[in-house]
């Protein structure tokens, strides 16, 4: 390797030998990489270059992703590869989900990499400066804004992930000089010539249009990238303002969003929405949030769906509902009757929370513990008379006093005893009514923890 190397054109060297290190300086001395590696040319001159840059602290990974006739054989080249220049290599077949072919790859490639990866690893990716090129052009055409038009960073942190990008400065021309010169062997992937895909598309038939009347087009849009991220880490700092401001993650107010300006509004809408999630909402979604829950009628039960949430308004505030939770509410599906005995320090799972029964200041007679206890959900006209208060009111109005979400509420249920009233289990903890079987140190469940699913009691 070393024999080659001193073939390499001295200016060449210098300069990748420059670039390469100082984005190194970015991590610990004794940090160890993960190479991707295709067997392409870019990832096999990223290979050569790792090998000889750190030596020892070097792995790589080929993802099979089983989609070409000679895949295996890239395998076993990208092997001997690695054997060579003496380098751990891991073998990983993947099976690709069905959908947007490029996006599915995509997904089974990084789910290799978080299989492989170790907590001193960084990943290492050959993409190059017109790669990130490309990638701006056709987020653009996709409609992206300014989190999209960033594009690849040389150093991405991702939540398990550290990505490092070193060639993403250096054009693909440099890239093929480089291989020549260093007579680095890799294989050729007849998909990257099918313009049926986008990216293959925008290489051999679009790239050349564009390059004809603008010459510096690669380095001009490469720029544009850089100064994209710069405008993204601006703008998250004002919604991590503005989020702190209006909510948090669960709930949004809408009297403080209003407060900012529609375009501040917009761009939290859609990083809220986003979550922990990949990728933003489309620009239509957000405006439909606005215009079908934020705008609707205050007594509306408007609810918009997207990517495993609901949204929904309640009392001024915006929520984000999980899908299984809300669609629990819509079922009218309700816990049959039950009947079953307590006892001091028992746990038990309800439709509204998980409860522990303890002793109490004021609570249930502990002649209750030899009685079957019934528990039946709520059905509508309930009356009762919440311990400590005078007169009988009905359910629904100490229900909406207590500002229980109408999404939880068909979790509610009433416990009794011969037809009369103990109490009553709710999202926001039991309610003692008030009966013949209150006294001084008695019982009552304390509500432990909340849960969004449909659970069965423990009897």
């Amino acid at each position: 390797m070393r024999s080659t190397l001193s073939t390499f054109n001295e200016v060449w060297q210098r300069q990748f030998r420059s670039c390469f290190l100082k984005q190194h300086s970015q991590f610990a001395e004794n940090t160890h990489f993960l190479v991707g590696c295709s067997g392409g040319m870019d990832s096999m001159l990223l290979l050569h270059l790792m090998a000889q840059f750190f030596p020892h602290h070097v792995r790589a990974i080929y993802v099979n992703h089983q989609l070409q006739t000679a895949s295996d054989e890239w395998a076993e080249f990208v092997a001997q590869q690695c054997t060579l220049l003496k380098i751990p290599c891991i073998i990983q077949n993947v099976q690709v989900a069905a959908g947007n072919l490029e996006n599915q790859a995509r997904q089974a490639r990084y789910d290799a990499y978080l299989q492989h990866i170790k907590t001193d690893e960084v990943l290492v990716l050959a993409h190059h400066q017109q790669d990130q090129a490309e990638t701006l052009i056709l987020r653009l055409l996709s409609g992206a804004g300014v989190a999209g038009l960033s594009a690849m960073k040389s150093k991405d942190q991702r939540e398990q992930l550290t990505i490092w990008r070193p060639l993403l400065d250096i054009s693909r021309e440099q890239i093929c000089q480089w291989v020549q010169q260093l007579q680095i062997a890799y294989v050729n992937d007849p998909t990257n010539l099918d313009t049926q895909y986008d990216r293959a598309w925008c290489r051999h038939e679009l790239w050349h249009i564009l390059q004809s009347r603008y010459p510096k087009m690669q380095q001009a849009l490469a720029r544009t990238s850089y100064l994209m991220q710069d405008a993204n880490e601006i703008l998250n700092d004002v919604l991590q303002q503005d989020l702190l401001f209006c909510g948090d993650q669960e709930k949004l107010d809408l009297v403080k969003l209003k407060q900012l300006s529609l375009a501040r509004q917009r761009q939290l809408l859609s990083s809220w929405m986003k979550g922990q999630d990949t990728y933003r909402p489309a620009f239509e979604m957000v405006q439909r949030l606005q215009d079908e829950v934020i705008d609707s009628k205050t007594d509306s039960q408007a609810a918009l769906h997207w990517n495993h949430f609901y949204y929904l308004r309640y009392q001024n505030h915006l929520y984000r509902v999980e899908q299984q939770e809300y669609l629990a509410a819509q079922s009218k599906q309700q816990v049959p009757e039950q009947t079953f005995q307590f006892h001091l320090h028992q746990q038990l799972q309800f439709t509204s929370g998980v409860f522990q029964i303890e002793r109490s200041k004021i609570g249930l007679s502990f002649a209750l513990f030899d009685q079957k206890l019934t528990l039946k959900p709520r059905l509508g006209g309930e009356k009762i008379h919440l311990y400590g208060r005078i007169g009988t009111w009905p359910l629904k109005k100490a229900i909406q006093e207590a500002h229980i979400f109408p999404w939880m509420r068909h979790t509610i249920q009433i416990l009794s005893v011969d037809n009369v009233m103990l109490g009553v289990f709710t999202p926001n903890g039991f309610w003692l009514a008030q009966s013949e079987y209150c006294e001084v140190g008695g019982w009552q469940p304390n509500l432990i923890s909340k849960i969004k699913t449909k659970v069965e009691c423990d009897s």
